[in-house]
């Protein structure tokens, strides 16, 4: 197989009145077609995640549900999503992971990172974009 790059944008910001926090995501990736790729999601100090959930947009479409992750004993896979799409988290649950498996061609997307989180005494709800 010949080696073909594949580009995945991330993109983040969070809004809302209750923009307490933010979520960083590295800008751009580019991985091999059938190799492995993790990408992260980086929540503000001082704020831990609850669950991280992840979305999937492609070009002229809608962003499509992906998967949340709060552990692994509590995490729900969308509709359709094939296994090889899976959700982590750090120890510290400051960073989430989407890690996709033998990456193909089709999986050249934008990918947004949701946020549950707590922190301060008080839980909120982020989108990142």
């Amino acid at each position: 197989m010949a080696w073909a790059p594949l580009l995945l944008t991330l993109l983040t910001y969070c809004s809302g009145s209750f923009s307490q926090f933010t979520l960083t995501q590295p800008p751009l990736v580019s991985v091999s077609i059938g190799h492995t790729v993790k990408l992260s999601c980086a929540i503000s100090s001082g704020y831990t995640f609850g669950s991280v959930t992840w979305f999937q947009q492609k070009d002229g479409n809608s962003p499509r549900y992906l998967l949340t992750y709060n552990k692994d004993s509590d995490k729900h896979q969308g509709s359709g999503v094939p296994s090889r799409f899976a959700g982590s988290k750090d120890t510290s649950n400051t960073i989430g992971y989407l890690t996709i498996t033998s990456v193909q061609a089709e999986d050249e997307a934008d990918y947004y990172c949701a946020a549950h989180a707590s922190g301060a005494a008080q839980r909120y709800n982020e989108v990142g974009n």
